[in-house]
């Protein structure tokens, strides 16, 4: 869906009050007027001093941010917003510190919205299915030192990467960290990132095959020196994805890794539509169920 472009200045005079902010999540919520989540009535009355919708009918109250990505916050949705424009429009993404002096909040507190943001990068980027012609590879992220490369590096988390090739370049990317690289990681990577059918070419590590179980597979032995030959696009994918880890967040542990993932294949999958992100990653986020904390431990 094509969006509007929308600057600094724009998105303040649009949602500098948290009138506006809320106008806006009511109306994704609720696009042809109020409904009771509890009897499905359509009109309501306001409660200035709550912040609250209670239903003519059944007398249910609901806030506008119930059962939303927003659910219990107590930060002011102005907060919020900018949060998303802000992890929106830093190409090179923005870190928790940088957000918590922006928004004048706790380091944690910063920390929880981005969180919940990729959330929603995540959440949208999975209802699409990767096709044409795909490079599937694995990578090792991470460590506390550098070491071994490659598989078998000491403290480091695998990464399986696919990335359609198209005409131009590359199409879509979709990347998950796991425990390690095997056929059963590599079938659950397959059946939630592509369809069937679809042409997959991989080097000849043995987890790998199981490729062969749902795609037209085409393997190559591939020593490190021919990488760039026959899978190319692939790896161009993980250099860019270290440099914008290790660049931004300098870093990263297995806890958050995927988090990260979420937010570059998001970024990477809309660069052409660079300007259009902070009401793409807004429309996300409105239209996105709770996020507990405990999702996260």
């Amino acid at each position: 869906m094509k969006m509007p472009d929308i600057s600094l200045l724009e998105w303040q005079e649009r949602y500098g009050t948290e009138r506006a902010c809320a106008k806006e999540l009511a109306k994704v919520r609720w696009p042809d007027g109020f409904q009771c989540p509890t009897c499905g009535f359509t009109k309501a009355c306001y409660i200035t001093t709550r912040k609250l919708y209670q239903c003519s009918k059944c007398r249910h109250q609901v806030s506008v941010t119930a059962d939303t990505l927003f659910h219990a916050t107590k930060l002011p949705l102005v907060k919020w917003f900018w949060a998303i424009y802000l992890a929106a429009s830093d190409k090179g993404g923005i870190s928790a510190l940088r957000v918590s002096k922006h928004l004048d909040v706790s380091w944690g507190t910063a920390r929880n919205m981005l969180r919940k943001i990729r959330k929603a990068m995540a959440h949208r980027d999975s209802i699409y299915r990767l096709g044409n012609i795909i490079e599937f590879d694995d990578a090792y992220v991470g460590g506390k030192r550098a070491g071994k490369r490659g598989r078998g590096a000491e403290g480091k988390t695998p990464v399986l990467i696919a990335v359609e090739t198209r005409k131009k370049g590359a199409g879509f990317v979709a990347m998950k960290a796991v425990d390690t690289v095997s056929k059963k990681t590599v079938r659950q990577f397959l059946s939630r990132h592509l369809n069937p059918g679809q042409t997959i070419r991989t080097d000849a590590f043995p987890a790998l095959n199981a490729a062969n179980e749902t795609q037209q597979h085409e393997k190559k032995i591939t020593p490190p020196e021919k990488a760039f030959e026959w899978l190319p696009l692939v790896h161009i994918m993980i250099g860019n994805m270290k440099k914008f880890i290790n660049g931004t967040f300098h870093g990263v542990s297995s806890n958050y890794l995927q988090e990260y993932l979420d937010e570059f294949c998001y970024r990477f999958n809309r660069r052409f539509w660079e300007p259009e992100l902070p009401l793409r990653l807004l429309n996300a986020c409105l239209a996105h169920v709770p996020i507990r904390l405990a999702e996260f431990d």
